[in-house]
């Protein structure tokens, strides 16, 4: 079965504040945590991406991180600067919609509401 996309894969991450830690992709960094929620379903952070992609922030679900040190302040995601360059722009004045979030959890991977319900081809 595969894992929430809006869920934060290690139970511990809520009593940490991510704020300010370093997001790493796999091929590098991408910039530090801005904001980040922790709240069942909807775990996210919002990274302020700086020079790299001209100071946009990207908002990036819970399940694309791989892990968390605590200790160097960094975080590790499953992901390619280039994939998170692509992904759906985060508009901070729109805010976290459910269409947005349909946007980047099929982007990212996460199968929408309506192909997790369909059981049997149309015949």
């Amino acid at each position: 079965m595969q894992r929430d996309i809006w869920s934060y894969g290690d139970d511990t991450v809520g009593d940490v504040d991510l704020t300010g830690y370093t997001v790493e992709a796999t091929d590098g960094d991408i910039g530090k945590v801005d904001e980040a929620s922790y709240d069942v379903g909807s775990g996210h952070v919002v990274v302020d991406t700086g020079a790299w992609i001209f100071g946009k922030k990207v908002l990036l679900p819970a399940g694309v991180i791989d892990r968390i040190e605590s200790a160097d302040e960094r975080i590790f995601v499953s992901r390619t600067k280039d994939e998170i360059k692509n992904s759906p722009e985060y508009d901070p004045e729109r805010g976290i919609d459910d269409d947005y979030r349909g946007d980047l959890g099929a982007y990212y991977g996460q199968p929408t509401p309506v192909e997790t319900r369909r059981t049997d081809p149309p015949l």
